[in-house]
């Protein structure tokens, strides 16, 4: 099992790795190429570009997916996560996949102390799998499923300030060779999807790229607290569980700038959406 922390790295400070708030598709779009064309290539290509981008190989992934949610911010600790099928509809061959990244009790703990050092709720669950949120656009990251990988849940009531505060402590992470992913979407209103969500999908996105890449850090902050004030919110987010770990990609590299890694405006006939990078490379 690939270890956290390797002897030939003990004598050095990695640089920082920037977060990454990442839009992650629908479902197990990875396994349904031959069923949707070219639908994710975009996407696809744009989440295939992150270890090009952040130039090596981290020890292990910390991805905050929407798929999760619980009482308190709770760590996934299992050594070998199995897989959780949390879609429904979807061919059949689509519930046997696996992404069989190993994971990282050690990071696990570590996240969990980061977390109540914080004076945040901070639970351990030992037995969680890998939801869709998480082993989707990691089969596009790294597809040979060889760097760890554990899952940080939200926490319910989805309140922005509390995950921006997680992200503040998860900040720590950056300088021992763990990449900080949250893992969402821009935009997700499953009830208006398509052309018809074409001008509210495009006001919200406008506003995301104002308000994370073209604002000042300070009023980045502010605005994601409001975001429900955002042109079309609660449009593009009727709840926002998919939005939320935006905010702990953000928290976690809170001084630093955002950049804009995928845009698409015609996304599955009409949506607009984003995906962001925080931090220097």
């Amino acid at each position: 099992m690939p270890r956290l922390v390797e002897k030939e790295h003990s004598m050095r400070t990695p640089s920082l790795f920037p977060t990454y708030f990442i839009s992650h598709g629908g479902g197990p779009w990875p396994w349904m190429k031959r069923e949707m064309g070219d639908a994710y290539a975009q996407l696809e290509a744009s989440l295939a570009d992150i270890p090009r981008q952040i130039g090596r190989t981290p020890r292990a992934i910390l991805m905050v997916s929407a798929h999760w949610e619980m009482p308190a911010f709770t760590v996934q600790g299992s050594a070998k996560p199995p897989m959780i099928y949390d879609y429904g509809g979807f061919p059949a061959h689509t519930y046997q996949v696996h992404y069989d990244a190993p994971g990282s009790p050690e990071l696990a703990r570590r996240v969990q102390q980061l977390i109540a050092t914080a004076g945040l709720p901070a639970g351990f669950d030992a037995e969680r799998g890998f939801d869709h949120g998480t082993f989707s656009p990691m089969a596009a990251i790294y597809p040979n499923a060889d760097v760890p990988v554990v899952q940080l849940s939200l926490k319910r009531g989805l309140d922005p300030a509390e995950h921006l505060a997680l992200g503040r402590a998860l900040a720590p992470l950056r300088g021992e060779d763990v990449l900080v992913v949250g893992s969402g979407l821009s935009y997700h209103n499953l009830r208006n999807f398509g052309p018809q969500a074409r001008d509210v999908s495009r006001a919200f996105d406008d506003w995301l790229d104002a308000s994370v890449v073209q604002a000042a850090p300070g009023e980045r902050t502010a605005r994601l607290i409001d975001w429900a004030a955002a042109p079309a919110a609660r449009m593009a987010h009727p709840r926002e569980e998919h939005l939320i770990p935006l905010m702990v990609a953000v928290g976690a590299a809170e001084s630093e700038a955002g950049e804009r890694i995928y845009h698409e405006t015609d996304f599955m006939g009409g949506i607009a959406v984003s995906s962001f990078r925080f931090g220097a490379l």
